[in-house]
C-alpha cells in the first residue's frame, strides 16, 4: 500500500496540518483568549487576529514512570510548623513556577503565547453562533443553484453513462430485431427436420431451407450486442436554491443619557454583531437606525462616528423600523431580525407606546428581536415594558443587560447560541 504525505510547509516553516491539530487540542483555552481579547480591545481592533497565551501547566505531556516497588515502612517524626490538611510549598524557592514573582532562586516557565490569524480569531468568536428562527423565503435573485436528477438522455458525457439502462435498451433493441429473424428460424429448422425425418428426395428444397437458414443465423449474429444510440446518460439539471434573505435592524440610543462610555459599548456589541453577519450570512442586510427624539436611517460611517445626540423617545425608532419593513421588506419574503441598544432612559410614557408598538406591528413578523440594557443602575421603565413584552413572546423576543465591556462578548453569545434543533 501506498502512502502519501503532505510535506508542504506553510508561512515561516509551520507545518499547516500540525497548526490545525494544535488549534483542536487547545480550543478551550484559545475560545478563553479570545472572549477577553474581545472585552479588551478597541473598536478599530475588533476583528483583527493576536496572540493567544496557553498556560504552560496545559501544555506539557503526560509521562508514565515506574512507581517504587516493594513494601516500604516508613516513619515520619512529628513537626511544630504544619497540623493536617496543610498545603505543603512546592520545593525550589519562590521563583519556580510561571515565573510571576521574582527571586533569586530555583526556576520556572514562562506561559506559551503563540499568534493566530484574523480568520481563525474570527472563527472562534463565532463558533456555534447563528440567526435564531431562520426559514428560507422566496427566490429574488438567488445565484444559489443545485443540480438534480431529471431522467435520462441520449447525449452526455462519459462519466454520465447509466451502465443497467445502456444495457436494458440494447437487450430491447436485439429482441426488436431478431426475434422475427428467429421466429422464421424456427420454422424452418422444423421444417427441414421434417423432411429429413420423413427420408424426402426433393434435394433442391432442403437445400433452399438450408440456404435461408445459414442467411437468418449470420443476419442475427450481425446484431450488435450495444449500439451507439442504446447508450443512456443520467440527466441533471440545475435548478435555483431558496435564499435564506434576511435583514437586521440596528437600533441605537444616542441620547444625552447615553455618555460616551455607554455608547462606546453600544457600538462594540453592534461591531460584533455587523462581523458576525457579514462572515456568516452571504444575502443580509443591514439597516442602521439612531435615535433621540426622533429617529433616522443612517449608514454604517454614521452610525458609528456621528456625535449627534438629544432627548430620548424610543418608539420613534420602533415606528422607523416599521416603516422600512413595509417598504422594502416584505415579510413573505424576508427574515427580518432587530437589536436594540439602550441605557433604559425614556420619555415619560413612551415605553408604554413601545410596548404597543412591537407586540402589535413589529414582533407578529419578525423572527427575533433582542434588547440590550447597558447601565450599571436599577432598571428603567422600558426594561420592565420589556420584560412584559417577553412573557408573550419568548421564542421572538431577548432581554439581556450589559455593566462592564466584559459583559459584551457574554451577552452577545448569549442571544446568538445555536439552539438544538
Amino acid at each position: 500500500m501506498s502512502y502519501l504525505i503532505d510535506r508542504r510547509l506553510n508561512g515561516k516553516n509551520k507545518s499547516a496540518v500540525n497548526r490545525q491539530r494544535f488549534l483542536r487540542r487547545y480550543r478551550k483555552h484559545i475560545k478563553q483568549s479570545v472572549a477577553d481579547a474581545v472585552s479588551k480591545r478597541s473598536i478599530t481592533d475588533m476583528e483583527k487576529g493576536g496572540e493567544i497565551t496557553i498556560p504552560s501547566q496545559d501544555i506539557q505531556e503526560p509521562v508514565f514512570s515506574h512507581g517504587v516497588g516493594g513494601k516500604r515502612t516508613v516513619i515520619h517524626p512529628g513537626n511544630k510548623e504544619f497540623v493536617a490538611g496543610d498545603t505543603l510549598p512546592r520545593s525550589g524557592g519562590e521563583g519556580a513556577g510561571a515565573g510571576s514573582k521574582a527571586s533569586n532562586s530555583g526556576e520556572g516557565m514562562d506561559d506559551f503565547v503563540f499568534q493566530i490569524t484574523q480568520a481563525e480569531f474570527l472563527d472562534f468568536m463565532f463558533e456555534d453562533l447563528e440567526l435564531p428562527n431562520l426559514v428560507k423565503r422566496q427566490l429574488a435573485g438567488s445565484d444559489s443553484f443545485k443540480y438534480k436528477r431529471a431522467g435520462y438522455s441520449t447525449a452526455g458525457t462519459p462519466n454520465q453513462i447509466n451502465i443497467v439502462r445502456s444495457l436494458r435498451a440494447a437487450n430491447a433493441r436485439r429482441i426488436a430485431l431478431g426475434t422475427p429473424s428467429k421466429k422464421k428460424l424456427r420454422e424452418l429448422e422444423k421444417t427441414l427436420n421434417e423432411l429429413t425425418a420423413e427420408g424426402s428426395s426433393d434435394i433442391g428444397k432442403m437445400n433452399e431451407i438450408r440456404e435461408e437458414i445459414d442467411f437468418l443465423k449470420a443476419k442475427i449474429k450481425r446484431i450488435p450486442f450495444i449500439d451507439t444510440f442504446d447508450i443512456k446518460y443520467n440527466l441533471t439539471v440545475k435548478e435555483p436554491v431558496p435564499s435564506s434573505k434576511a435583514v437586521m435592524f440596528c437600533i441605537m440610543d444616542v441620547s444625552g443619557s447615553m455618555d460616551q462610555a455607554t455608547k462606546e459599548m453600544a457600538k462594540r456589541f453592534f461591531i460584533l454583531l455587523y462581523l458576525f453577519l457579514q462572515r456568516n450570512y452571504d444575502r443580509t442586510d443591514v439597516v442602521f437606525i439612531r435615535h433621540h427624539t426622533s429617529a433616522k436611517e443612517v449608514d454604517e460611517e454614521e452610525f458609528f462616528y456621528s456625535r449627534e445626540t438629544g432627548g430620548t423617545i424610543v418608539s420613534s425608532a420602533l415606528k422607523l423600523m416599521k416603516t422600512i419593513m413595509d417598504d422594502r421588506y416584505p415579510v413573505a419574503e424576508w427574515n427580518i431580525y432587530g437589536a436594540q441598544a439602550s441605557d433604559g432612559d425614556n420619555w415619560n410614557d413612551d415605553s408604554l407606546t413601545c410596548n404597543d408598538v412591537l407586540t402589535q406591528q413589529i414582533l407578529p413578523f419578525v423572527q427575533y428581536f433582542s434588547y440590550i440594557e447597558i447601565s450599571p443602575r436599577e432598571h428603567q421603565a422600558l426594561w420592565h415594558e420589556y420584560e412584559k413584552i417577553q412573557e408573550q413572546f419568548q421564542d421572538a423576543f431577548a432581554i439581556q443587560q450589559i455593566i462592564d465591556p466584559a459583559d459584551i462578548y457574554p451577552v452577545f453569545r448569549e442571544l446568538f447560541q445555536r439552539r438544538p434543533a
